[in-house]
């Protein structure tokens, strides 16, 4: 496996993003190659641990908004790049990539950080990752917020806005990330931040992850990690520890999962689930202000 790394300079200067880089390594288990990874960690190191998992093509620069309201409320902030996103490692050929070694590599993280007593706000792939994390180790986890992301068998039809997504990031010539971000908010996006979306890809090279993620998710019943899935859902749906939605809605891809999650999750019983307003898909870019105190305020009335 070969890897690729992008080079520091792309990430001066980025708007509102002033943190440290942390950089953990990782071994992949299938060929032995070390893996860096990197992170944001932010706010008090003995303090519970809020983790904010990304999707695609996205990276911890999305949650830019969301880690000093949190900082500040007395939590440790912890928002890797996924292999293959920002500042973390890129493998440079397609095949490198897969759900299952997606899993892989970030259980391996999470172990080496020894993170416990987790809320995990998971998004888009940050669910589809994230929320396997929990069935494979729920113990490390006390909470849960899942804002426009899911968990898909393939089992059902994934909507014709997914289905024509897919397409897209097969066959565009030029996957132009800030672009796609863009096209994901309900609010205009300077072009400072577009850039940032697009610096951790110097080049077409750069974007093999970001090319495969869409056509990793399970459409078909058939596909290898459908049955991985429904597995972890049989542990989700003993997940008794608070688990709260906060959806966009103005999403097309995910909005309709959230009454199912709310339906199978015992842990999302009684809780103040809510839709944001004017929320995209990135709803960490059109609401990361609101949805902070959302999950803040949900937090805090339980302390």
């Amino acid at each position: 496996m070969q890897i690729l790394r992008t080079p520091d300079n792309r990430f001066k200067d980025l708007p509102d993003y002033p943190f440290q880089p942390h950089y953990l390594t990782v071994k992949d288990r299938a060929t032995d190659v070390d893996l860096r990874i990197h992170y944001i960690d932010e706010g008090d190191p003995a303090a519970q641990t809020v983790l904010m998992l990304h999707g695609e093509p996205s990276w911890s620069f999305l949650y830019r908004k969301m880690v000093a309201p949190f900082a500040q409320a007395g939590y440790r902030v912890v928002a890797p790049d996924l292999p293959g996103f920002g500042k973390s490692d890129k493998p440079s050929k397609r095949s490198d990539y897969s759900y299952a070694r997606y899993v892989a590599w970030m259980q391996d993280w999470l172990q080496a950080m020894d993170l416990r007593n987790i809320i995990l706000i998971c998004q888009d792939w940050g669910g589809l990752i994230g929320l396997r994390l929990v069935a494979a180790e729920p113990d490390r986890f006390a909470r849960v917020v899942t804002s426009n992301t899911m968990l898909p068998t393939g089992d059902h039809y994934p909507g014709e806005a997914f289905m024509q997504w897919q397409k897209y990031s097969q066959t565009v010539p030029v996957f132009a990330i800030g672009q796609v971000i863009s096209k994901g908010v309900v609010t205009p996006l300077p072009d400072a931040v577009i850039a940032a979306y697009d610096a951790p890809f110097p080049d077409e090279s750069y974007k093999e992850g970001a090319r495969q993620f869409p056509a990793l998710v399970p459409t078909t019943p058939d596909d290898p990690e459908s049955q991985p899935n429904r597995d972890a859902w049989k542990v989700l749906m003993a997940f008794t520890k608070p688990w709260l939605c906060a959806f966009g809605d103005s999403d097309p891809i995910t909005g309709a999962a959230a009454p199912v999650i709310q339906k199978l999750i015992p842990g999302c019983q009684g809780q103040p689930h809510t839709t944001l307003r004017g929320g995209g898909h990135f709803i960490q870019e059109d609401c990361g202000e609101e949805l902070s105190r959302v999950v803040l305020a949900w937090l805090q009335g339980a302390r």
